[in-house]
């Protein structure tokens, strides 16, 4: 099985949500699309399908997610180009089967955590990176985080070090803290009435001697149905207002989660290798990419399932076309479709 034979595969696997590796090569065996525009001329084996997963293709998948998001940053349009180049970092766990050894997380529970850097302008997964459930998510905020852009990251990232590493580093980000840390302000903003703005400063964070930031930074707090929210960060270029619309995109990356690991799949599992698992986590990103990027050619819209059901139902009726294009062959399930329709 070659490489694009195997992309292939995998990526009818996310787009038309089998449940299983099993139930994939049975469709693979048995569907007549499947069977001539997915599978390979003599078929795939289950050994050799598991083996090319749990072993072969890693390099080459993360070339094909990375010239894909290239190409979609390219044709995608930025929503909010005057915040920024905005980067949601967040890490989301992914329940493994306990012969997954290496997806450490508790006694008698296995899971592996992926980290990902989703551009929020324009809705596309940039970075991803696999650990154990128990991997530390901080450390990825300067792997995900490339110059010029601004990681948005919720209250599990605050850390006052941290914060001090990433303006040492000229990394720009915006974190939610919680609203018990204690907050010394060095100089106040004035802010606008009936705003949802109530406070804009900078600030040094933490308790003395303990947990205290070295560096100053900018706090802005806002109120939205009753809930305030606290953001440090270094961002000094926007107005408060803007700092508050930036963070709400925030809640992109949950959505993208929720709808990638709901319509492509991402928990049926058919691989228990971390190499085997982070083959199928980057096509069903490749798929994500694909259907972005058609989405907006085809629609000028962003990816949803109304749209990728319309696309497995546009599949199904080309294939029925194509039926009448073959030469007839009476022993064929083509054939006996013909017969069947000549009949109605």
């Amino acid at each position: 099985m070659t490489f694009e034979e195997h992309l292939r595969a995998l990526v009818y696997f996310h787009l038309e949500e089998h449940h299983s590796a099993q139930h994939l090569l049975q469709v693979l065996e048995e569907d007549d699309f499947a069977k001539s525009e997915i599978a390979p001329e003599n078929g795939i084996k289950k050994s050799s399908f598991s083996e090319a997963t749990n072993s072969r293709g890693l390099e080459q998948f993360m070339h094909v997610f990375q010239n894909l998001q290239a190409q979609a940053a390219e044709i995608l349009p930025k929503q909010h180009p005057e915040l920024g180049n905005l980067m949601g970092i967040d890490g989301s766990l992914i329940n493994a089967s306990l012969s997954m050894h290496w997806a450490d997380y508790r006694k008698k529970s296995k899971k592996a955590k992926v980290h990902v850097g989703f551009d929020l302008n324009q809705a596309i997964p940039r970075r991803i990176y696999l650990t154990d459930g128990k991997g530390a998510e901080r450390p990825f905020v300067n792997l995900i985080l490339s110059e010029g852009q601004t990681g948005v990251m919720d209250r599990g990232y605050q850390s006052h070090k941290h914060f001090d590493q990433w303006q040492r580093d000229r990394k720009s980000f915006m974190c939610r803290i919680k609203a018990s840390t204690k907050k010394t302000i060095i100089r106040e903003s004035p802010t606008a009435p009936g705003s949802i703005v109530f406070f804009d400063a900078i600030v040094i964070l933490g308790t003395t001697e303990i947990n205290r930031t070295k560096e100053p930074l900018r706090l802005v707090g806002y109120e939205v149905d009753r809930v305030k929210y606290w953001i440090a960060t270094n961002r000094v270029d926007l107005t408060a207002e803007q700092i508050a619309a930036a963070y709400k995109l925030r809640w992109d990356i949950e959505n993208f989660f929720a709808w990638w690991k709901r319509h492509l799949k991402v928990y049926h599992l058919i691989a228990r290798s971390e190499h085997g698992l982070m083959v199928q986590i980057l096509a069903g990103l490749i798929t994500y990419l694909l259907l972005a990027i058609y989405c907006h050619r085809e629609f000028n819209e962003r990816v949803s399932i109304k749209r990728v059901r319309q696309l497995r139902i546009k599949i199904q009726n080309e294939l029925r076309a194509s039926m009448y294009d073959k030469p007839p062959d009476s022993n064929s399930k083509e054939q006996q479709l013909r017969e069947v329709n000549a009949k109605t």
